[in-house]
Formats: structure tokens, sequence, C-alpha cells
């Protein structure tokens, strides 16, 4: 008999078409400003699984001109392009095209526009969840990036300022009729900076309202529910994010059935150490690391007392000094993360 497990597995296993390509795994790293940078991507890729990463928000009025020899957030290895989409923030068509036509020029998978960030300095200059007060302009958005642009168009949403599932369901509506080929969905409010648990049935009612892929999102933190929310809401893909950050490794574990060796925490905490110092210099690796920190020490029973002497460094070295310490004897973790630091 099928385990739901596995059954969860040959679903995100099957092979799903986006605009004019396809992918082979229909399950995705999120787009998440600060984490998803080069380096993280290099450490998801080593364990697999995935179908598609995502890049950290980059600001459509600088891609143009960006020179990925020197940006820490515009930069990309070569061998991941054939599944990497370039996620970019802006308040214009124009300015959002113009990116596009870079990201598209460059080799990305696609692009992904972003209506989905609540975060004040974003929502301010008018980008992000700011677009969905203003819902031509964000349609004009994705038909300006459509017409300029022959890759696969992702635009990654919230429910709206309001809790009106049916706003959701009408904006996924006009974002396919303006030429999107696949959306993410987190349903929440965009005030609601995870205040409330996410209302998976309007994902449900996004899915529904279009015939182009929907990628659920919000509160993927163990396999069961992956398998619940694939179940109730029927959607294309699961895109995780901030779980992917605790465990990289989750994404050959619910597709390939990977089972995590006893060190796995130290020897991944480790790794990604190593891969910062590769792709930054020391000072923005350290930076980055104590970024990720929070959410790789969820795992463990005393995460707060890990987490505080890990990230008491003031280099990559010491850094790596920290881990061996900490985390050589596999601490006692947690069935499930503490969320208090999923922040």
């Amino acid at each position: 008999m099928t385990t739901p497990q596995e059954k969860l597995a040959r679903h995100l296993n099957t092979p799903l078409p986006i605009g004019n390509k396809s992918i082979d795994n229909r399950m995705v790293l999120a787009p998440m400003a600060g984490l998803g940078h080069i380096a993280f991507r290099e450490l998801v890729s080593e364990f697999g699984g995935f179908g598609l990463l995502f890049t950290g928000m980059c600001s459509a009025r600088a891609v143009p001109q960006e020179n990925p020899a020197i940006s820490n957030v515009f930069k990309w290895r070569p061998a991941e392009l054939p599944f990497l989409v370039c996620q970019i923030f802006g308040s214009t068509p124009d300015s959002m095209a113009s990116a596009a036509r870079r990201i598209e020029a460059e080799g990305f998978f696609g692009v992904d526009l972003n209506f989905g960030c609540s975060v004040a300095a974003i929502c301010k200059k008018g980008c992000g969840a700011a677009l969905l007060k203003t819902p031509e302009l964000a349609v004009n958005i994705v038909a300006a990036v459509r017409q300029a642009v022959s890759c696969p168009v992702f635009v990654k949403f919230r429910t709206g300022w309001e809790n009106n599932p049916q706003f959701a369901a009408d904006m996924a509506k006009q974002f396919e009729d303006a030429g999107a080929d696949a959306l993410t969905f987190h349903p929440r409010v965009a005030p609601d900076r995870r205040n409330r648990p996410p209302r998976w049935d309007i994902i449900t009612r996004v899915k529904d309202a279009v015939s182009i892929p929907v990628f659920g999102n919000g509160n993927l933190f163990d396999i069961t529910d992956g398998i619940k929310m694939t179940n109730q809401t029927a959607c294309h893909g699961l895109s995780l994010g901030r779980m992917a950050v605790a465990r990289p490794w989750i994404f050959a574990q619910w597709t390939k059935g990977m089972l995590p060796e006893d060190d796995i925490y130290h020897t991944t905490a480790l790794r990604f150490t190593h891969l910062l110092s590769r792709h930054y210099d020391d000072r923005f690796a350290v930076k980055m690391f104590k970024k990720f920190a929070p959410y790789f020490c969820a795992n463990f029973k005393f995460s707060n007392a890990i987490l505080k002497q890990l990230i008491k460094a003031d280099t990559i070295l010491e850094i790596r000094t920290n881990i061996d310490f900490l985390l050589k004897n596999s601490p006692e973790i947690l069935k499930t993360p503490n969320l208090t630091l999923f922040v």
C-alpha cells in the first residue's frame, strides 16, 4: 500500500509545464530577502530534490545596471541558471519590464514579480504588497513584463490588505489574463506578519480561479503539512521558505526519501560557512550566517542558548569553532522547530 508520504513524493516528482518551459519537480524554494542568496542556494543544490530555486528580492531599478561580480544580491552560479528564478520588486511597469529583460538575457529560468512583501520599507516605496492596494497598476506591471520577455513569469502575492478571499481569487485571474505563467500564493493579509495561521482554504479559491500552476506557501513545517496542503487545496506545487533555511535538505527528504544522518546539523552548518567564504568577504559572510542562524538553531531543544553562543563571533573562523563546540555532539532535535526564532 502506498503511504501518504510516498503519494506526496510521487505528486511532487510529476513534471509541470510553466509557460514555455517545464520543471521535473513541483517543490520549490521560496524567495527570501537576505536568506536566498547564492551561498544558501548552493547549499540547497548540494542536497537536491527541488524543482526551482528563487533569488532574494532584487530591485528592479538596480537590476539593469547591476554587476554580478560585486553585487551581493544579483549574483548567481552559471550551473543554477536552468532552475533559477530571479525575483524583482518595483513600482512601475517600465522599471519591472527593463529588469525582466536583463534577467532573461542572463539566462534565468524565469522572473518573479514580488507583490507579497509587507515590510514597511518596501511598501512605503509602493512596492511589494503595496501594489495590491492598486490592482490596476499591479496588473499593468504583469502585462508589461509579459510583453518584455518570453521566459516564464511568476507572481508572488498575498490575500490583500483585507481578509477578502474573493479579492485574492479575482487578482489571480487578472494576473493570468495579463500573462502570468504561474502564481505563488501566501494566504495571509499583508499587515499580518505571521500573527495568525495562513488560511489554506484561500489557496483553493485562487487555484480554482485560474488555469495556470499555483504554488501553495505558508506554514509548511513538516511533511504532514505538505500532505495536508496538497490534499486540501489541490495546489500544483509547494513553495518552502523558512523551513528550507532550518533544514536545507528538506527538499531531498520530501521528494527523494532522504534520511538525514545523525551529524547533518554539524556538517551542514560547517559546509555553509565554507560556501559563504567562497562567495563573500569575511564581514558579509558573518552577517549572512547570523541571518541564517536563528532558523537553523530553531531545530534544537535549547535553541536560544545555542543560538546565543553560536553567533558570538566576529569572523567565519570563530563561527566554525563555535559550530564544532556546540554541534559536533548532536544536540537534541525538536520534532517541530522553535517558531519563536522564525522571525
